[in-house]
């Protein structure tokens, strides 16, 4: 069949859905929770970052269901929200951030006016080169190239020992924020890994890198899966684990970081 004809007799791609309901929590606050039918969704899942609370369902799931959910996890919810709360987000200031994160610690920041705009580390801390001419937009991309170079530097030193366990090599790595994957491996071999991982601790981040090579070997998540993980990185559950207590944190960091 012709590639246009086929496609035009394929049955229409299902769409996400979105909208929001109201949630009075234990202590008496109303929250909205932003509610997102997604096709691919497999289980009901409820979530806090910086933009809110969100319910994710399956296609089949009823609202009600969805709801009742929420309301029998509203003591959870409630830890989560306040916890967003109390530690609020750091943003890039110019002259002022004196602390930027970088692999799983708190580095030193230092500002210095240069002829141009560049992100360095040195001697147990980070420099900032800054233009007088520079706006804001200039020193996110700044930060953000320094975050996607480090994370390459770490990429270079891991990548060659796994390859030649591998069926082939990935067709290239990319990085990008995410907003709930910590990386994920399209058809045509491409891995792509969050950029959020520059913050987080090296071997959680080499984790990531090891469950998205394995899925070149294993499309799914089955036993026969994790056991290559299991054989290539065998720390791995104490690494899913801190990317489960830690992950929302420093993906908020880095949003908040690269203003959004």
């Amino acid at each position: 069949m012709p590639h246009p004809l086929r496609r035009l007799l394929a049955p229409p791609a299902r769409v996400i859905e979105r909208d929001a309901f109201a949630l009075r929590l234990p202590d008496g606050r109303e929250v909205e929770i932003t509610r997102v039918r997604h096709p691919r969704a497999r289980r009901l899942k409820l979530s806090v970052d910086d933009r809110g609370a969100r319910l994710t369902l399956p296609p089949r799931v009823s609202l009600s269901a969805g709801e009742r959910f929420v309301h029998d996890h509203r003591d959870w919810l409630l830890r989560q929200l306040d916890r967003f709360a109390q530690a609020p987000l750091p943003a890039l200031q110019r002259w002022a951030t004196a602390r930027l994160p970088l692999r799983g610690a708190d580095l030193p920041l230092h500002w210095q006016q240069a002829r141009c705009v560049r992100l360095r580390s040195g001697e147990g801390a980070l420099h900032f080169d800054l233009s007088a001419r520079a706006g804001d937009a200039t020193l996110r991309r700044a930060l953000r190239d320094f975050y996607e170079g480090e994370a390459r530097a770490d990429l270079g030193r891991w990548l060659p020992k796994y390859l030649p366990t591998l069926p082939r090599p990935p067709r290239r790595v990319l990085f990008k924020p995410m907003r709930s994957q910590w990386g994920s491996l399209a058809p045509d071999g491409t891995v792509a890994l969050d950029l959020a991982l520059a913050l987080a601790r090296p071997t959680a981040f080499e984790y990531v890198l090891v469950h998205e090579l394995c899925h070149l070997i294993r499309a799914d998540h089955s036993r026969a899966f994790w056991r290559e993980v299991e054989h290539r990185f065998p720390a791995w559950r104490d690494e899913r684990d801190y990317l489960h207590a830690e992950g929302r944190r420093l993906k908020a960091t880095l949003h908040a970081l690269l203003g959004g």
